[in-house]
C-alpha cells in the first residue's frame, strides 16, 4: 500500500487533498507544519510527501532540506502560491522531484502522486529480472531494486534521478534533448520546464563524484552518457 503525507498549515486544503488520495486507495496522513511533517516522516514512513512550501516552524524549503541524504527520503511534491522560476529552482535544488502551484486541480495532485509513487517503486508491479543491471566502470545500476553502487557505496538518488541516470546508462553514446528527457522521465508535462532537466543533472554530477563525467553536455541539444571515461 502506497503511504502518502500531505503537509500544509491550510486544514481545508490538507484535508480535501488526503481524502481525494483515500478515495483513490492511499493510506493518507496528514501534518500542519513543517516540525510536525519531519516527525511524521520519521514515524510513518511515507512514500510520498505533498508538501506546502508557505507554513509555520519550518518552511516546505526548510523540510526538504533536513530531508536530503537521509536513507530512505520520500518523492516530494512541493506546492506553493509563487510561480516564480526561482522558486521553482530552489525546490528541486533541494530535493523536490515536482512542483505545483496553488490553486491546483485535484486530478492533477492525484496524476502527479501516482507518477511519483511508481517511480518511487512504492506501487505493486512487477518486478525487473535481476540480471537486469547495468554497469558503467564503476558504477553498478540495479534496476530491479532501484539501486545504485558506486565503488561498491550506495548513492542516495531520488526518483527522477535514478530514472534520469538508467536512461542515459542504458543507451551510451545517444544524444538525447532535454525535451526528450522530459517525455521520459517525467511522464507528465512537468511545470518546471527544461531547466528541471539541468538542475537533475546538476544534482546527478555531484553525487557521482570522480564520476562526474559519466554524464556530458552535448551543448545545444542535451546530454548523454558516455562509454568512455576521462
Amino acid at each position: 500500500m502506497v503511504k502518502v503525507l500531505v503537509v500544509d498549515d491550510e486544514a481545508s486544503i490538507a484535508g480535501a487533498v488526503s481524502y481525494a488520495l483515500q478515495r483513490e486507495g492511499y493510506t493518507v496522513q496528514t501534518a500542519g507544519n513543517g516540525e510536525e511533517a519531519l516527525e511524521r516522516v520519521e514515524s510513518f514512513q511515507p512514500d510520498v510527501m505533498v508538501l506546502d512550501v508557505m507554513m509555520p516552524k519550518l518552511n516546505g524549503y526548510e523540510v526538504c532540506r533536513r530531508l536530503e541524504g537521509r536513507e530512505r527520503k520520500p518523492a516530494i511534491l512541493l506546492l506553493t502560491v509563487k510561480d516564480d522560476i526561482v522558486d521553482k529552482v530552489l525546490g528541486l535544488e533541494l530535493g523536490a522531484d515536482d512542483y505545483m502551484t496553488k490553486p491546483f486541480d485535484m486530478r492533477e495532485i492525484m496524476a502527479r502522486v501516482k507518477a511519483l509513487s511508481r517511480r518511487r517503486g512504492a506501487e505493486t508491479a512487477a518486478p525487473a529480472p535481476a540480471e537486469d543491471v547495468l554497469q558503467a566502470g564503476d558504477l553498478t545500476i540495479e534496476n530491479y531494486s532501484r539501486t545504485v553502487l558506486l565503488h561498491g557505496e550506495a548513492l542516495e538518488l531520488t526518483p527522477k534521478e535514478f530514472d534520469l541516470l538508467a536512461l542515459l546508462v542504458r543507451n551510451p553514446e545517444r544524444v538525447y534533448s532535454r525535451e526528450a528527457l522530459l517525455d521520459q522521465v517525467w511522464d507528465i508535462d512537468f511545470a518546471g520546464g527544461t531547466r528541471t532537466v539541468d538542475i537533475h543533472v546538476q544534482r546527478l554530477r555531484k553525487k557521482l563524484g570522480d564520476m562526474q563525467g559519466l554524464i556530458q553536455t552535448v551543448y545545444g541539444i542535451g546530454y548523454k552518457a558516455t562509454r568512455k571515461q576521462t
